[in-house]
Parts: C-alpha cells; sequence; structure tokens
C-alpha cells in the first residue's frame, strides 16, 4: 500500500476529502434546509412520502463515497508515516467507524419505514424514521465534523 500511496497520493487524499465533504456536507443540507422545509408540508403522508424519497435518494448517493472514505482512510493508514499523530488517525478511524455503522442502522431504519409506508401504516412509518433528523442524522453531522478538522490537522494547517 506504500507504494500505492507513493504514487496516487495526491489523488488518493482528494478523493478521501471529497467523499468526506459529500457525506457530510450532504447530511448537513439535508438536515439544515431540506428537513425543515419538508415540515411545511401540511399533508401528513405526501410529507412522509417526499421525506423516505429523499432519505433514500441520499443515502444511495452517499453509500460509494462511504466505500471510498474506507478505502482511502486504509491505503493512507498504511501508505503514510504519521509517526507522533498516529493516535489522531486510531480516533479519525473510530469516528468514521462508528459514522458507518449509525449510517447502516439509518438505512435500515428508512428502509423498514419505506415498506410500512408502502402497506399504508403511516405511523409505524413515522415512528420508524423519527429518530433519524432527531438524533442519528445530528450525531454524524457532529462526528464528521470532528473527523474534518482532525483531518486538517493531520495535513499540518
Amino acid at each position: 500500500m506504500k507504494e500505492i500511496f507513493g504514487t496516487y497520493g495526491h489523488e488518493i487524499i482528494f478523493l478521501h476529502v471529497i467523499s468526506a465533504i459529500i457525506w457530510v456536507g450532504g447530511m448537513i443540507a439535508i438536515r439544515l434546509a431540506v428537513h425543515p422545509n419538508l415540515q411545511l408540508i401540511e399533508d401528513n403522508k405526501l410529507r412522509l412520502g417526499k421525506t423516505l424519497d429523499i432519505m433514500g435518494r441520499f443515502f444511495n448517493i452517499v453509500i460509494p463515497f462511504i466505500i471510498l472514505i474506507i478505502i482511502t482512510a486504509t491505503i493512507m493508514a498504511v501508505g503514510v508515516d504519521f509517526g507522533a499523530n498516529k493516535f489522531i488517525v486510531h480516533i479519525k478511524e473510530a469516528i468514521w467507524t462508528i459514522m458507518t455503522i449509525n449510517f447502516i442502522y439509518m438505512y435500515i431504519k428508512r428502509r423498514r419505514a419505506k415498506k410500512l409506508f408502502n402497506l399504508g401504516d403511516l405511523k409505524g412509518a413515522k415512528d420508524s424514521v423519527a429518530i433519524i433528523p432527531n438524533t442519528l442524522l445530528p450525531l454524524n453531522i457532529f462526528l464528521g465534523v470532528i473527523a474534518l478538522w482532525l483531518g486538517v490537522t493531520l495535513r499540518g494547517f
């Protein structure tokens, strides 16, 4: 992996950073811009349906970027000697792991809610996804911002 990073270091760092920006930035946009505007829709069924559709599209968009983060992080962790900063690398690894597990949980909750919605169980669907915008998404945003900060710290800026 050291050879890969030695040859493609610039590209690997770029893919890592852009993937993190798309994932974290997308979550911020969904939570702070899209979600509040969805709440303005008075029809409960329409609001819930749009919410589930938007979440589904967003989740499908970020999956490849999450995979890229994992791949590029692995290449960097093995291919770069971070010396005394290895502790920061391990913290970042833990943060991205927690975020990925949280994402998988959100994905499952949304998928279950979509099935309930399609069966006409609006209350069950709403109950299934209520935790996402109020707890799970803000948690991932918070962790993602910390991981981005630590990434900048590792670069020495």
